[in-house]
């Protein structure tokens, strides 16, 4: 089985980190290809990233040209695109947020998101309310620090976290979820520390994918996820 992972940003060292964490929660005979997009943000922090992320991520796949794939993982948490990219490919596209929510879901009545930046939240709350699990988030919380800052000090960002964490706990959080692909690896520093469940959306994503490959389920056709409507498409510049 083969899952490519999607970066949403064009960080090649963050596809890295991230492809680590996937390959460590994929099972035997998974093979785990990361993606990196040759244009978009460098980080996707608001709402311009994030829908300049999601049409770089919907062209990265558009002309991927690689060995054949039997999944898709995003891994953009809160980030756009997962429903274009779902009418794109056939097969099945997990993407992290989601995954981590139903995950964290199955551990308690209700979870807490740690973020990055508070600019993050919003959105993060929306893309949770989209895919139906809003209503059992407790919290949705930043930790000020940027997506290029996780991986600087990584004292500095487990303190972070924590600080974030008790807060989301204050809210009636009994889950936590780490709230961007970047934070991959730290559920293993903070979990006994917090004594709660800590869900990563990556191992999540790789699992759910496993798992619906395994069962031979894909992508509805019969509604929403339709193929899209033929037609003329201009990608990129435009010509003059």
């Amino acid at each position: 089985m083969r899952i490519v992972v999607t970066n949403c940003n064009t960080t090649q060292e963050m596809t890295e980190e991230i492809v680590r964490g996937a390959r460590a929660a994929a099972g035997p005979g998974t093979t785990v290809t990361g993606l990196t997009p040759a244009w978009g943000p460098e980080s996707a922090e608001g709402w311009l990233d994030s829908y300049l992320s999601a049409a770089a991520v919907m062209d990265l796949l558009r002309t991927y040209d690689g060995p054949s794939y039997d999944a898709v993982v995003m891994a953009g948490f809160g980030e756009h695109g997962r429903e274009g990219v779902r009418e794109l490919v056939d097969v099945p596209v997990v993407d992290i947020t989601e995954a981590a929510a139903h995950l964290a879901c199955l551990l308690g009545r209700r979870y807490g998101v740690v973020t990055t930046l508070e600019r993050s939240c919003g959105q993060i709350e929306d893309s949770l309310e989209l895919a139906g699990v809003g209503r059992n988030c407790a919290a949705v919380v930043g930790t000020g620090l940027s997506v290029l800052d996780l991986g600087g000090d990584e004292a500095r960002t487990e303190a972070a976290f924590l600080t974030a964490a008790e807060r989301a706990c204050a809210a009636g959080a009994e889950v936590l979820v780490l709230g961007c692909a970047g934070m991959t690896g730290l559920q293993r520093a903070v979990g006994e520390k917090l004594g709660l469940p800590v869900v990563d959306g990556v191992g999540a994503a790789v699992k759910l994918a496993e798992s619906l490959v395994g069962l031979g389920l894909r992508t509805s056709r019969a509604g929403s996820y339709g193929r899209p409507v033929p037609k003329r498409r201009t990608w990129g510049e435009a010509p003059r």
